[in-house]
């Protein structure tokens, strides 16, 4: 009879050890789980607090216009930091483009191409944007027009070789850089497009 009841208390005490073993590996788990919770939370803000934060600066929905012309010589990209506010066009006196400059903001890109002579300058209006580029090509870009939103445009070299027209594949999108190759002139044009947050 001893023997029976000490067997049923080992195994109350056994089971109750169990019994507290688990609750105590709950608590831990909860505990990990809430802290790991936690972390990830915290990790899911940040990120999506980081890509809201970068789609206010990256330009959205871009586009790209492949290059036109021959495509002799060096590489060149005209780009900046803030929406494109002027263009300076350089043109030859036999007639083809010589060389294209962006103002972004305040501050002016590099030039592409070779400069030569007095530039065409065009001034952009608060919210005005390129939205077309267009003219022709043979060797060197031959003729070229940036217009606006605003359908206003400017215009360098000769029209002669084949035609070419650029524009973006969404609604609100502008230009935002042209890259190509230059040899002594422009040789070749590609425009990139996206629609940019004021």
């Amino acid at each position: 009879m001893f023997l029976i009841r000490s067997i049923k208390t080992r195994q109350k005490h056994n089971a109750h050890l169990k019994i507290t073993e688990i609750l105590e590996c709950r608590v831990k788990i909860k505990s990990f789980v809430n802290r790991t919770s936690l972390r990830m939370i915290f990790f899911m803000v940040f990120a999506l607090y980081a890509a809201f934060a970068a789609a206010e600066v990256q330009p959205q929905h871009y586009s790209y216009s492949p290059s036109v012309g021959s495509g002799s010589g060096s590489e060149y990209t005209l780009t900046g930091n803030q929406r494109i506010t002027a263009v300076r066009v350089w043109e030859n006196y036999s007639g083809n483009v010589r060389s294209i400059q962006f103002r972004y903001g305040n501050n002016w890109s590099n030039v592409a191409g070779y400069l030569y002579g007095t530039p065409l300058e065009m001034e952009l209006y608060d919210g005005e944007a390129i939205v077309e580029i267009s003219g022709k090509y043979a060797y060197y870009l031959e003729y070229v027009v940036f217009t606006t939103n605003r359908g206003r445009f400017i215009h360098a070299g000769q029209p002669s070789g084949s035609s070419f027209n650029m524009y973006p594949s969404f609604d609100g999108a502008e230009l935002v850089y042209i890259s190509g190759r230059q040899n002594g002139a422009i040789t070749s044009l590609g425009a990139h497009w996206a629609v940019v947050k004021h």
